[in-house]
């Protein structure tokens, strides 16, 4: 059973910083890709950033490049969301989510998710 638990999120004001963090278990984390999605209210969920396996190669949402950084450490099963410059828009909650692939962008294509951490940008 693969665990993917969310953590980091919180309530900041327009231009402020977040970081995330996703800890998994119950699998070969360095095997497996991982990103992070976000749904605002009303709001189908939206890809945000994805990592390799590896760790080499990482994909990103136009809406939030220059701003967010995805990255991940293999020795802790954990993969972050750095948020900059944040701005009312990016309030939604933030999932985290695991692929077997190497890499994906579609939601559809992710096998196990967490059960989300709230972010809310204030004006």
């Amino acid at each position: 059973q693969v665990h993917v638990l969310e953590s980091g999120g919180g309530l900041v004001q327009a231009g402020g910083s977040l970081r995330l963090s996703c800890a998994t278990s119950g699998h070969t984390f360095s095997m497996y890709g991982m990103a992070w999605f976000r749904q605002a209210p009303g709001k189908e969920r939206e890809f945000v950033a994805s990592i390799r396996w590896s760790g080499g190669r990482t994909y990103s949402a136009d809406s939030v490049k220059g701003r967010f950084t995805i990255s991940r450490d293999n020795a802790k099963n954990t993969v972050y969301l750095q948020m900059n410059r944040l701005q009312p828009e990016d309030t939604a909650v933030y999932y985290c989510a695991a692929t077997r692939r190497t890499v994906a962008v579609s939601a559809l294509d992710y096998d196990y998710w967490g059960q989300g951490t709230q972010v809310t940008v204030s004006s």
